[in-house]
């Protein structure tokens, strides 16, 4: 039997629409590197062995001259495509539907693609080598330990790591047992720190939360096996057939795992990562990005230009 390639799958089809086009991805490192090549690079040494893009069809080629051509020395490249018509069942797509049915939908997409444990991250976010690395080892345990099929994982931060000094930010705030096993992602919004050092936020139910600089929270880098595919099917069979407004409903992963948590059918361990995450939620967090990636290269920790 051939051997398992752990897999990194990069949920980027939301690219095109949010940067108005992928030759306009923003260079964040020394030599014009993007978030995504550190993501890759840092996957890599942590031993992943495939990268799977869920991108939009029509921007293969784009996408494969931008980013796919560079890598493909390094790791073995491969594309899925989120299609709105892609639906379990062979659904029609509902009346008025204009775009794909969010990012659990995405990580569907790629079920023809990936046939080993798996990550699952955002393209444009930069996690940190940690992550990776402690993902990995919980995707692929040492031989003697046994991982359960129906196990996943979530790799959380610290919400301070997280937060920008520009404007609010939104975030999956995780509930969890004493061993390490998630109960909840509530989604808080406009998470800010005040002059007095306060995080607060706003729940869903629209009263405030006051929250810890150490709160884990999600950043959507998650670790599954290839059963969250059959899984999946089956909710999101159910989410199209109890959705009150399918022409703009979507589906997202922190949905899917607390129903799944809910059934008792899979268990999510948090992996905290003491890692700062980098994102450009406001365009004036891009130059804080520019110099954190900048430090890391004078560190040491990246060699610049990345891909030699």
């Amino acid at each position: 039997m051939a051997m398992e390639k752990p897999t990194l799958l990069v949920l980027a089809a939301g690219m095109g629409s949010r940067y108005g086009g992928l030759k306009q991805i923003d260079p964040m490192g020394p030599e014009g590197e993007t978030i995504l090549d550190y993501s890759i690079w840092d996957a890599v040494q942590a031993g992943f062995r495939k990268v799977v893009f869920v991108i939009r069809e029509d921007f293969k080629n784009d996408f494969r001259e931008a980013v796919g051509n560079r890598i493909s020395n390094y790791v073995e490249v491969d594309y899925a495509f989120q299609r709105m018509e892609d639906l379990p069942g062979g659904l029609g797509v509902p009346l008025g539907r204009k775009k794909p049915w969010g990012t659990a939908h995405a990580v569907y997409s790629a079920r023809e693609a990936v046939t080993s444990p798996f990550a699952v991250i955002n393209a444009d976010d930069f996690y940190g080598s940690d992550a990776y690395l402690k993902s990995a080892r919980f995707l692929f345990p040492a031989s003697e330990e046994k991982r359960d099929a129906s196990s996943c994982c979530l790799v959380a931060y610290g919400l301070g790591n997280t937060l920008s000094d520009h404007g609010g930010v939104n975030r999956g705030i995780t509930s969890q047992t004493r061993d390490k096993k998630l109960e909840l992602v509530e989604e808080v919004t406009g998470i800010t720190r005040n002059e007095t050092g306060e995080i607060k936020g706003v729940a869903l139910d629209g009263s405030e939360r006051l929250l810890g600089e150490d709160t884990a929270v999600s950043m959507n880098f998650w670790g599954f096996s290839p059963l969250i595919f059959d899984q999946l099917q089956a909710e999101l069979s159910h989410f199209l057939a109890s959705c009150d407004d399918l022409t703009s409903a979507e589906c997202h992963i922190p949905t899917l795992v607390d129903l799944l948590l809910k059934k008792g059918e899979v268990s999510c361990r948090v992996i905290t990562t003491g890692g700062s995450w980098f994102g450009v939620t406001h365009r004036e967090d891009k130059p804080m990005v520019m110099n954190a990636i900048g430090s890391l290269v004078k560190q040491g920790v990246y060699r610049s230009p990345l891909w030699k």
